[in-house]
């Protein structure tokens, strides 16, 4: 029997639509400038080999209908994004060994304080501030289902707004593609979450918004930004 020094924290996880079960959040790995628009709207026009940064498990914010604003900015960022959810993993997988590891699907927001973003940026510093926060990466319930098609739309509004809106097929790297390319750097496992990228119209809100994404196929999420 393992003896903690305190009680361990409670391990994060995220709800499976149809189902009592909960999916464990072992890690976060989010994908930078996978759709051409939105890479050209932060300065990029390349299609470049993904490049990916993280959140950490904790960072999780299932199913919340208020999330609260991050300290220590007055730039918040939305970005939409479609999360893949993984039942297994390994090292150096092809991509068709990389989609057989796929449990379901969700649609995350990658929360982004973007002054800090940018200034770490500015100094060739990490982006950890910027990116990594509480409460940083809200999600739906997965799905267990087959990739939302090519022609899926991805869209988020704030107060009915529509601010992105695009198609999975946008995507520069596709999903196989991505988590082929993660499993080049780390050894995935289950439990990991990859955000695939966010299309473009990324912009800022404000306490009070309300924040509505959706992945045709795969599912919606809606919270006010507090």
């Amino acid at each position: 029997m393992t003896l903690y020094a305190f009680p361990p924290h409670a391990q994060p996880t995220v709800p499976v639509e149809g189902s009592d079960a909960v999916f464990p959040v072992r890690r976060v790995l989010c994908v930078g400038r996978n759709y051409a628009a939105h890479a050209r709207e932060m300065g990029a026009d390349t299609r470049d080999p993904p490049f990916f940064f993280a959140k950490p498990a904790d960072a999780i914010a299932p199913l919340k209908a208020e999330v609260p604003y991050p300290p220590a900015t007055s730039d918040l960022h939305h970005e939409i994004e479609l999360v893949v959810a993984l039942k297994d993993g390994g090292a150096n997988l092809s991509v068709e060994a990389a989609l057989a590891c796929v449990f379901g699907y969700g649609v995350g927001v990658d929360l982004t304080r973007r002054d800090l973003q940018g200034a770490a940026k500015a100094k060739g510093q990490p982006w950890e501030a910027g990116k990594a926060f509480d409460d940083s990466a809200p999600i739906s319930a997965l799905r267990a289902t087959e990739a939302p098609a090519a022609e899926a739309a991805i869209t988020l509004s704030v107060n009915g707004e529509v601010r992105q809106s695009g198609r999975i097929g946008d995507m520069i790297w596709n999903v196989g593609e991505v988590i082929a390319k993660a499993s080049e750097l780390w050894t995935l496992a289950a439990g990991d979450l990859i955000f695939t990228g966010t299309p473009e119209g990324v912009g800022p809100i404000v306490r009070g918004d309300r924040v509505a994404g959706e992945v045709e196929g795969v599912g919606r999420l809606e919270f006010t930004l507090v």
